[in-house]
């Protein structure tokens, strides 16, 4: 397996690319990392075409879930997006906030949060707001956000723990996250594990599903629940580009399942009620004081 900073060169490589194909191309690949099948359109992606704030210039095809749907995100909230893409899950949860909310989006790859920036401008969203930077060391100061969301990103990065154990620092107490992701339930072949498209096309780079809700677990958070669960289907004519006939069959045949599963969960604590705004607070500071003289 290849080094840890080795895979995300190659990741940002491949979604720098992925950034430029269609959403048809994409949805019907694995996160548009592999070969387009001749079979399945929509391998791991849902439907957002009817989801209140979609934006179809921002849907690039690469999700495995529809995490906002299901993230209780309120009006006034602060919402984290988690490889935001060209924005989509952005502009759904900005729906959701309303204008008196916050969404920050973090991706890793220049001309995604380029893309995503252009489209929040000719929307006139002046709430949302897009930051370059790895999920593993976010740009965020702490005990920010409400809510984190994040569709089918976490298995792209090496080190999955210092990612949740980031989520739990930006989070607020009280705050929950709702994330939708590729897990697996038993062992991948090793030509299929071992391919850097399979690893871009968040297949190779999941862990086992036990694994992962152990390592949120783990973190410390609370009232972990599965919201949704559904198997992920690799077409035959893709694993066959890794798989001679024979281990196509078996690996058919055999125990392993490749799952979208979207997990919610919250962090500790009560949200504290924002303090209220204090007379002294409007008063002119020192600098400026009819005795400083500089007004």
């Amino acid at each position: 397996m290849k080094k840890e900073h080795e895979l995300k060169d190659l990741v940002k490589a491949r979604y720098a690319r992925i950034a430029e194909q269609g959403k048809a191309e994409n949805a019907s690949s694995c996160c548009g990392a592999t070969t387009p099948s001749n079979k399945v359109y929509n391998i791991m992606m849902d439907d957002y075409s009817e989801t209140n704030g979609y934006v179809a210039d921002a849907d690039l095809g690469l999700g495995c879930g529809l995490p906002t749907q299901f993230a209780n995100i309120k009006k006034g909230d602060t919402v984290i997006d988690l490889g935001s893409g060209a924005g989509n899950d952005c502009f759904v949860a900005r729906h959701e906030t309303g204008a008196e909310g916050k969404v920050i989006g973090i991706d890793f790859t220049p001309i995604m949060i380029e893309k995503a920036r252009i489209n929040a401008e000719k929307l006139g969203y002046n709430n949302v707001e897009f930051r370059e930077g790895d999920i593993d060391n976010m740009p965020v100061s702490n005990a920010v956000a409400d809510v984190v969301v994040s569709n089918c990103v976490l298995n792209l990065v090496p080190n999955k723990q210092k990612v949740i154990a980031e989520i739990f620092r930006v989070l607020k107490p009280g705050g929950h996250f709702s994330i939708s992701d590729i897990v697996l339930v038993g062992n991948l072949p090793e030509a299929l594990r071992g391919d850097a498209e399979m690893y871009a096309g968040c297949v190779a780079g999941a862990i086992q599903k036990t694994d992962y809700l152990k390592l949120i677990e783990a973190q410390g958070f609370k009232s972990l629940q599965i919201q949704k669960e559904k198997p992920i289907t690799i077409p035959d004519d893709i694993l066959g580009k890794y798989l001679s006939e024979e281990a196509v069959s078996a690996f058919n045949k055999g125990g392993t399942g490749i799952f979208s599963i979207t997990v919610y969960a919250e962090k500790p604590g009560t949200k504290q009620d924002k303090p209220k705004l204090q007379l002294k607070d409007l008063e002119p500071s020192s600098c400026c004081s009819p005795k400083s003289g500089c007004c």
